[in-house]
């Protein structure tokens, strides 16, 4: 424990040093940072690359909470700015959800959250400015470092600073995130998370936004997160006008995309997380993640829902984002539609054209396993496993 202590405080001065900053803000994070250390210290396996890694995606994201919190103080009308009628993406990981919410963001009316904010947020810049912009080069050269490090990776995941991306990000904020298992080891974290009120978590979440979009308070935010199917009564608490669009695909094919492109990019880091570890891990997490948000969306108002199925999204994707528009009773304009058929056309080409290839075998599941486990969840959804 006294170890875990001294690197959460280099990890706070590491992040002091590269911003000048020392305001943390309130303490709701800290209990989290140290159940992470934890586990990671008796857990994970870390190799040498691996704690390397860990500890500075955590000094990240602590740089990012401190200028956060300077940024509010900068600029106290972020608190004015309204976020009305949000549309979350969410549902299993490697389910049409990435594909689905950039396609939404491409509507002029609607605005995501750029990765590059979404690592140092701030008020968006003028479009014209970003490329000079010192953060926006700082995660240009992440993002070069990643994908030298993970060959294949743009084919599994495409990103690029200007581009939206997930909004986990400002969870690890709070050091309250589902991301953090994901990659990782950590069954001690992940069931403390599944005991924690995320509400803290998630209205800064929304602070967030507010902060990024007072440049831009007249558009609708499009956000996107398979780790929402943990916290759905956190995100509604926090955005009680919310638009959920839930993406359903085969478990079978979820379990084996997500463990691959798990594997892929934690390879080197663990000397646990391989394997048949990463394929059951990836198994209960995302499996007790749709059970959660299957009971919680059964309490809400059926209209803030709407469902994608993942073999209808790839065969019509832009009739798929007309119907999501249809069932919020949104206005699909000739712009939007424009806008959406161009963003549709740009990513099935170059560097975004997907290419991903992967199996339950590889990773020591059976197809059996995986729908016994997703028994809930395809009850509700029995159409996803028919073959």
């Amino acid at each position: 424990m006294e170890q875990t202590m001294d690197l959460a405080d280099e990890l706070h001065e590491r992040a002091t040093d590269r911003t000048g900053l020392t305001d943390f803000g309130d303490q709701e994070y800290v209990e989290g940072l140290h159940v992470l250390l934890d586990g990671y210290a008796r857990e994970a396996g870390l190799t040498a690359k691996g704690r390397a890694k860990v500890e500075g995606s955590l000094a990240n994201a602590l740089a990012a909470r401190l200028r956060t919190e300077a940024a509010w103080r900068e600029h106290p009308a972020h608190a004015d700015t309204s976020v009305t009628r949000p549309i979350f993406v969410t549902g299993l990981p490697r389910s049409g959800t990435t594909a689905l919410h950039r396609l939404l963001c491409a509507d002029p009316r609607h605005q995501g959250l750029q990765l590059w904010l979404a690592a140092a947020p701030q008020p968006r810049p003028r479009r014209e400015d970003w490329v000079s912009h010192p953060d926006f080069q700082a995660m240009q050269a992440q993002i070069d470092r990643r994908n030298a490090a993970v060959p294949g990776l743009k084919g599994m995941h495409f990103m690029a600073p200007d581009v939206v991306e997930e909004c986990w990000w400002l969870e690890h904020q709070s050091m309250r995130s589902l991301a953090f298992p994901s990659v990782a080891h950590l069954p001690s974290y992940r069931a403390w998370l599944g005991r924690q009120d995320l509400r803290a978590t998630y209205a800064r979440h929304r602070r967030v936004l507010q902060l990024v979009g007072m440049t831009s308070p007249e558009q609708r935010w499009v956000l996107k997160n398979p780790g929402h199917l943990f916290s759905l009564d956190a995100l509604m608490a926090a955005y009680p006008d919310a638009l959920v669009v839930q993406t359903h695909r085969d478990p079978r094919s979820v379990v084996a995309s997500v463990s691959s492109l798990t594997s892929r990019t934690s390879a080197g880091t663990s000397t646990v997380f391989e394997g048949s570890v990463v394929g059951r891990d990836s198994l209960e997490l995302w499996a007790t993640a749709a059970d959660r948000f299957l009971a919680a969306r059964a309490t809400y108002d059926p209209a803030q829902f709407a469902d994608v199925r993942y073999d209808e999204f790839v065969a019509d994707p832009v009739g798929t984002v007309e119907r999501v528009y249809d069932a919020f009773r949104l206005p699909f304009d000739d712009d939007a539609r424009t806008a959406v058929t161009a963003a549709d056309d740009v990513s099935r080409r170059g560097e975004r054209r997907p290419d991903h290839a992967y199996s339950l075998e590889q990773f020591g599941l059976s197809a059996g396993e995986v729908t016994e486990r997703f028994d809930r969840y395809l009850s509700a959804f029995p159409e996803l496993a028919v073959s």
